[in-house]
């Protein structure tokens, strides 16, 4: 099946456009949503991350401690690779577990840390980012979290920048200051059209068009 990657930064708007693609036909393989799948109460990652963390990041319930844990990995470098080491594998492997269960027009990889985790490129026929300009970012994470301009910078200062996400897209869709949720949908209804057309036809992986829309 024809796979496109989907990512952008913390705000930027990729659930929105996951969901349109899905309501369109695609086929959904999100990986956060893996990874709290992962992290819930009995989640095939607690143990392993008990074992390496200890018991102040596990939750009475038994689920992660996102809050414990997000500070501990901001804090320590080594603590986020140990984290990565432990989730990421397991991730990409249900990743493509419900990948080959996918019956839609084609399977879109939502992957937030798509560029920085170097293990998704070689993976996927497209790659698509929802580009976004900072400030709207965290205006959006601020309205929905109540995090602090501070975390939210922490988290943006983890992941990869505007401009390398953006140097490895196929597509670039911008969801970004002043952007309406019509034109939104229009610009993502222009590349589901163009995915299920190169769906159809096998175009191989480094096609020579780039959308920027």
């Amino acid at each position: 099946m024809y796979k496109v990657g989907l990512t952008g930064g913390i705000g930027s708007g990729k659930s929105k456009v996951a969901d349109m693609l899905a309501a369109w036909g695609a086929s959904i393989v999100d990986t956060d949503v893996i990874a709290h799948d992962l992290t819930a109460p009995g989640g095939e990652a607690i143990e392993p991350i008990r074992r390496a963390f200890g018991p102040d990041v596990i939750a009475e319930n038994g689920a992660l401690d996102r809050a414990a844990m997000r500070e501990l990995v901001f804090q320590s470098p080594e603590a986020r690779r140990r984290l990565e080491a432990i989730l990421h594998p397991m991730i990409r492997s249900t990743a493509q577990a419900r990948a080959e269960l996918a019956t839609g027009h084609y399977v879109v990889f939502v992957v937030p840390l798509l560029v920085e985790s170097g293990k998704w490129l070689h993976a996927l026929d497209r790659v698509c980012v929802v580009d976004c300009d900072s400030e709207t970012q965290v205006a959006r994470v601020q309205a929905r979290s109540g995090l602090t301009r501070e975390a939210i910078g922490r988290i943006m200062s983890a992941q990869a920048t505007r401009e390398e996400r953006n140097a490895v897209a196929h597509d670039v869709v911008f969801n970004g200051r002043g952007t309406s949720l019509e034109e939104l949908e229009l610009r993502v209804r222009a590349l589901h059209e163009c995915w299920c057309a190169y769906a159809q036809s096998n175009q191989p992986l480094h096609l020579p068009n780039k959308m920027l829309l």
